[in-house]
């Protein structure tokens, strides 16, 4: 995805925490806010140390940033999104990743689908 589909600084994560519409599993937790001052949706990738080595935590960014590059995501809503990725992110495979961040998005009402089908 191209910058403008990310957000960078620290106070605009900081006021999507703030709003507290989220959904979480064991793996992620993903926050979510409206923003009328953007154009299109935006997101934020957090991956603590704790996880694991500075390659490891990339790689995890990678996939997660291929999951949401080929979800049906309509780019032009005004919402921005920050993912906490949870320890036992370890433990699963690409597909299941891939799977339990389409349901926390289809649950938030992120996705072209809508609520729950």
């Amino acid at each position: 995805m191209k910058k403008q589909y990310r957000v960078k600084k620290n106070k605009e994560i900081e006021l999507i925490l703030k709003e507290k519409k989220y959904c979480s599993n064991l793996y992620f937790s993903v926050y979510k806010r409206e923003n009328k001052e953007t154009i299109n949706f935006r997101y934020a990738i957090s991956v603590g140390k704790k996880i694991g080595k500075a390659n490891i935590r990339n790689k995890i960014k990678r996939q997660i940033t291929n999951i949401i590059d080929n979800l049906d995501i309509d780019l032009s809503s005004n919402i921005d999104v920050f993912i906490i990725v949870r320890q036992k992110i370890l433990e699963i495979d690409f597909e299941t990743m891939k799977k339990q961040l389409a349901y926390l998005f289809k649950k938030q009402n992120i996705l072209r689908g809508g609520k729950n089908e």
